[in-house]
C-alpha cells in the first residue's frame, strides 16, 4: 500500500463511518493518485513530443511521437481521459508533425 505514503494529512482524515464506506474512500484516494500520476506523465510526454515538433526534429519527433500516442491511449483506455480527447490529442500531434518537412 504505497499509495497511503503519498496522502496528505487531510487526505488521511476521512468523514466515512461505516465499514464500506471507509473502504471506498480509501479506494478512491488511491485511485486518484494513480490516476493523477498517469495523466502528469502523458501531459510530460505530449510536451516532449511538441519541443522536438517546434525543433523541427523530424527523425526525433517521430520517435518521440510513437511513445506519446501509446501512453495517450493507455490513458484513455483506463478511463483517466475520455476517448474522444485522446483521439483529439493524438490527431492534433499528428496533424503538427506532418507540417514538417522530412528530411
Amino acid at each position: 500500500m504505497y499509495f497511503i505514503a503519498q496522502l496528505t494529512e487531510r487526505e488521511v482524515n476521512t468523514l466515512a463511518t461505516h465499514k464500506s464506506a471507509i473502504k471506498r474512500d480509501k479506494q478512491n484516494k488511491k485511485r486518484r493518485i494513480r490516476n493523477k500520476n498517469f495523466k502528469s506523465l502523458m501531459k510530460t510526454k505530449v510536451k516532449t513530443a511538441l519541443t522536438a515538433i517546434e525543433e523541427k526534429d523530424a527523425a526525433k519527433a517521430q520517435a518521440l511521437l510513437k511513445g506519446t500516442i501509446s501512453t495517450i491511449s493507455k490513458t484513455a483506455s483506463k478511463g483517466i481521459i475520455h476517448k474522444n480527447t485522446a483521439s483529439r490529442k493524438i490527431s492534433r500531434l499528428t496533424k503538427r508533425l506532418n507540417t514538417l518537412p522530412t528530411a
